[in-house]
């Protein structure tokens, strides 16, 4: 690694970035432990441990986290940020949609448009003002918009299989539209990158009729990979090389979408990632994936959003505008996914359930926020309230789950444990007996998550 400076080649020795990676990776699985202990996601952990370690940049004359380190680490953070949206393209299953069909986008359509309608107008008020907004401008708001219409359910998933509700009407439901809602978050974020970098709203034709053109290609594309890929699965089954050409695969599209259509490269390593998850073995792929992003990529992403945090120049404005986005990410998630269920005549208490489960917020909203601040679209200082959005979603959402579930949860407790009850309700709603009550028959009870067993041995080629 060379650095030229007034025309001076001054050596980087490769072995500097060594001690600040071994320290993220030390510190980051710490900070990631401690934080699943008390129930928030690895990546708050991560970004915490990221903080606390960028602290080591106030010390004089530190050399751990210099400009050549922190430049080679911001391109393995890049490298992780596609990995991480790789992986969340072959998580994607297309096949949920089919449960729920028209519901489910409903609320997604809702779930996207109120978070990005009150994200626009908040972000509008406090930062810009109405008035003579320029396309510029009009676009930077957006986008604070768009940052809020990523939604993570996994925590939701969680709580709703320790409530035994996760296939019910309204857990089939938060899964489809979450598929749909993180779709259209990537593209929505997409197109506005494309239009700032393409010199505003007067060029958008060109750049959605770039963007129809890199979807296009990508079916077709995508159509062939599917059938070479089940054809080499066939073949040469549970191998190495699947994984490693899901690799290529990820990059190359990654690196097509921002080449040649002008499209951000997080989208095309999600739609690769869509293309892998019709694979047969797109279990396999993923593990594979998951592995090598989580023991370097994706950490080294995480703690460097951390360890680039500036606090020192947030100002009151800054703090207004932070809470105030904070609330109507929560509450727009909420109102519109509750009210899209309320249209497709689910219960209030149902739509309420729906709406809660959308809110929680993780990976998919930092990659967005930090691609906006990568493309000078944000204001670095939103990254610390994002980071507050993301613990304050994940540790509400599944108790006030629970709460909405507590009278039907006693109503089974009281039922199971009074065999003289003549008559009680099964989960479908349909009458059932004592003797089946207290034989479990047709209830849906509580569902205790089975041993992960996993079986990731492969051939040696």
């Amino acid at each position: 690694m060379t650095n030229v400076v007034l025309g001076e080649t001054s050596v980087v020795e490769y072995f500097e970035i060594l001690l600040p990676l071994a320290l993220i990776l030390v510190c980051t699985k710490l900070f990631s432990v401690l934080g699943k202990k008390i129930g928030l996601p690895q990546v708050v952990g991560m970004l915490i441990a990221g903080i606390l370690l960028g602290l080591i940049k106030l010390i004089p004359g530190q050399t751990i986290f210099s400009s050549n380190t922190l430049e080679g680490l911001s391109f393995l953070a890049k490298i992780g940020v596609i990995l991480i949206m790789f992986s969340a393209g072959i998580e994607t299953d297309l096949k949920q949609f089919k449960t729920c069909g028209f519901p489910s986008v409903i609320i997604t359509l809702l779930g996207v448009l109120v978070p990005v309608g009150l994200g626009f107008v908040v972000a509008a008020a406090c930062n810009t003002g109405f008035a003579g907004m320029t396309s510029d401008q009009a676009i930077q708001n957006l986008f604070y918009g768009t940052i809020l219409a990523a939604t993570s359910v996994s925590v939701t998933v969680a709580a709703l299989k320790e409530l035994g509700k996760l296939n019910t009407k309204v857990g089939t439901s938060i899964i489809a539209a979450a598929i749909l809602d993180d779709i259209i978050g990537v593209i929505l974020l997409s197109l506005l990158i494309s239009l700032k970098n393409g010199n505003g709203v007067g060029n958008i034709g060109i750049v959605i009729g770039k963007m129809i053109g890199f979807f296009a290609a990508a079916i077709v594309v995508g159509i062939g990979l599917h059938f070479a890929m089940n054809f080499i699965e066939k073949k040469y089954p549970h191998t190495r090389r699947l994984p490693i050409l899901g690799f290529a695969i990820c990059f190359f599209f990654a690196y097509a979408a921002e080449k040649w259509f002008g499209v951000a490269d997080i989208t095309g390593a999600y739609i690769a990632g869509i293309i892998m998850a019709t694979v047969r073995e797109h279990d396999y792929i993923d593990r594979k994936v998951e592995v090598s992003s989580y023991m370097i990529f994706a950490p080294v992403f995480f703690a460097n959003i951390g360890i680039n945090a500036d606090f020192s120049t947030i100002s009151p404005a800054i703090v207004g505008f932070g809470f105030a986005f904070i609330a109507v990410g929560l509450l727009g998630k909420v109102i519109g996914c509750g009210t899209g269920a309320l249209i497709c005549k689910y219960g209030i208490k149902d739509s309420l359930r729906v709406g809660l489960g959308m809110m929680v917020r993780a990976e998919v909203v930092l990659v967005c926020t930090q691609k906006g601040i990568d493309n000078g679209i944000v204001d670095p200082n939103i990254m610390p309230f994002v980071l507050v959005l993301i613990i304050i979603s994940t540790l509400v959402t599944p108790m006030l789950l629970k709460l909405s579930y507590h009278k039907e949860m006693k109503a089974h407790e009281h039922i199971i444990n009074d065999p003289l009850q003549p008559l009680i309700t099964s989960a479908d709603g349909e009458p059932l007996s004592a003797e089946a009550a207290q034989s479990g028959i047709g209830i849906n009870k509580k569902e205790w998550p089975e041993a992960d067993i996993i079986d990731d041995s492969d051939t040696e080629d």
